[in-house]
This record gives C-alpha cells, structure tokens and sequence, in this order.
C-alpha cells in the first residue's frame, strides 16, 4: 500500500513527465531539435522517478535513478525490455545534443525519440493508474 505522501509526489512527478513530453512535441514543431532531445528525455526521467516515488526511493544521479529502474522494473519484468531500450537511447541522444560539440542531431532522430517518450509516459501513467487504486 503506498501513503498518501508518495502518490502525491509521484503524480506530481508525473505531471512534470507529461509537461516535458509536450514541451518536447511543441520544441520539435519550431524544428528546435536539441531541446526536444533534451525535453523528452527530461520526460522519460520523470516517468521514471515517479515510480520511484511509489517505492519511497530517489536518487542524486540519473544513474541511479536508471539502475533503479532497470533491477526494479526491467528484470522483474513488469516493464519489457523495449523500455529500457527507449531510456538508453533517450540518455544518449540527449547527452550528446547537450554536450558534444558540433554534433547535429537529425529530425528522424528526435522525432523518434520523441515517439518513444509518448510510448514510455502512456506505458508508466497506465501502470502507476493500475497501482494506486
């Protein structure tokens, strides 16, 4: 059973997911490419720590957070495996954009890795709807 204290922060985390996502859509539309990269990974990370809210656990570190994620929600299976590989490529395209210089990502790229961010937040909010009824 989860207190009131984690649903709350983990549908607030949610909220946050669901915002970036569409922050991420609108960015993509005006053709500005490395901040919907960075807007849909920003969107994957907070779907995922409000699962993580759930368990009553936070980390300092995407790493962290994503380990988490991996050993608590891949390997036991309640998530299949194409997740983990949305969170992979999302991490990786986003820090690239961020912080390689010179590197240019390309709109068949980010669109979909911002189609992927659609399939993990709707993927995270039916699972987190399911568990907190």
């Amino acid at each position: 059973m989860h207190s009131k204290e984690q649903i709350d922060l983990c549908l607030y985390r949610l909220s946050k997911a669901r915002e970036f996502l569409q922050n991420a859509q609108s960015t993509l539309e005006f053709k500005m490419y490395d901040t919907a990269a960075n807007r849909s990974y920003y969107s994957i990370f907070h779907c995922i720590r409000a699962l993580l809210a759930l368990d009553g656990k936070d980390f300092k570190k995407h790493s962290g957070v994503i380990s988490y994620f991996q050993m608590n929600y891949i390997k036991a299976g309640i998530f299949e495996k194409e997740m983990s590989d949305i969170v992979k490529s999302a991490f990786s395209l986003r820090t690239e954009s961020d912080y390689e210089d010179f590197f240019v990502i390309s709109h068949t790229d980010v669109l979909r890795q911002v189609e992927e961010a659609q399939i993990f937040y709707n993927a995270v909010s039916d699972y987190i709807k399911r568990s907190i009824k």
